[in-house]
């Protein structure tokens, strides 16, 4: 049962970090947001979750590029909210350029953010679960944890970076009840992904619908959008009794991207 945990949920202010807050708060989870934007409309996002799910809902702005805001964020959590039993490490970032022209500093940001502040809320919360005997981790990685794409070195870098973190957290702590897995999304319409699909369909004096089933067609057989909605449900199972066996995994959610 999930009703009366606790969950952090990294980059959790928009996209699919706040579609898995929305499915753990409605299962009755409380909820510690985090993630940047203008604070009325997080204060908005916050106070709605309350209203809607009848569930704490707090938020703390922590920067995960930075190792000690990470840690911070932890404590914070289990002061104010009594311990952490759901960690869902979402933030994340992304910088396009081949790797002869990517900036030192964009692969820097890149790897502080998508791979190292999960290592930091990893290490930080492993105590607290360890000592109740019980906990989920569940890391978002990408289809890009599992196969490459041009121009994405570091984007690929960490997401890879993570789906090895979760083989050893998980193999570390695997005679206890704490689970820890990697869920690897391919293609979500947030507004990062719609922004591309304007971009290309500029770029080509194309239609944006065309554009859109273009990029799919690319990567994703089935031609469809993964939702955040089916992100959420798959983090609710994960985070359930029904997976307590689960540990370890790297499950892609990517309309048959890495079968061909």
């Amino acid at each position: 049962m999930i009703k009366g945990q606790t969950a952090i949920v990294t980059g959790s202010t928009s996209g699919i970090g706040l579609g898995i807050a929305r499915a753990l708060a409605a299962e009755g989870a409380d909820i510690m947001l985090n993630g940047f934007g203008d604070a009325a409309t997080i204060e908005t996002l916050r106070a709605d979750l309350v209203r809607e799910f009848a569930v704490q809902v707090l938020y703390n702005g922590a920067d995960l590029s930075k190792a000690a805001q990470c840690e911070d964020l932890i404590v914070d959590t289990e002061r104010r909210l009594g311990k952490v039993d759901i960690l869902v490490n979402n933030a994340g970032i992304q910088h396009v350029a081949r790797v002869e022209n990517f900036p030192t500093d964009r692969w820097d940001a890149v790897i502080a953010i998508n791979l190292s502040s999960a290592f930091h809320t990893i290490r930080k919360v492993l105590p607290g679960m360890q000592g109740r005997g019980s906990g989920r981790i569940i890391n978002i990685a990408s289809t890009h944890g599992l196969v490459a794409s041009a121009e994405k070195a570091a984007y690929v870098a960490a997401k890879h970076g993570i789906v090895g973190l979760t083989k050893v957290v998980a193999l570390e702590n695997a005679e206890s009840p704490i689970t820890c897995n990697a869920i690897c999304p391919g293609w979500v319409l947030t507004p990062l992904v719609q922004t591309q699909i304007e971009a290309r369909a500029t770029r080509e004096g194309i239609a944006v619908a065309v554009a859109e089933r273009e990029l799919l067609l690319e990567k994703q057989p089935t031609a469809r959008f993964t939702t955040v909605e089916q992100l959420g449900a798959l983090v609710v199972f994960l985070a359930g009794p029904g997976a307590a066996n689960i540990t370890g995994a790297a499950l892609p959610v990517d309309g048959g991207w890495t079968a061909r």
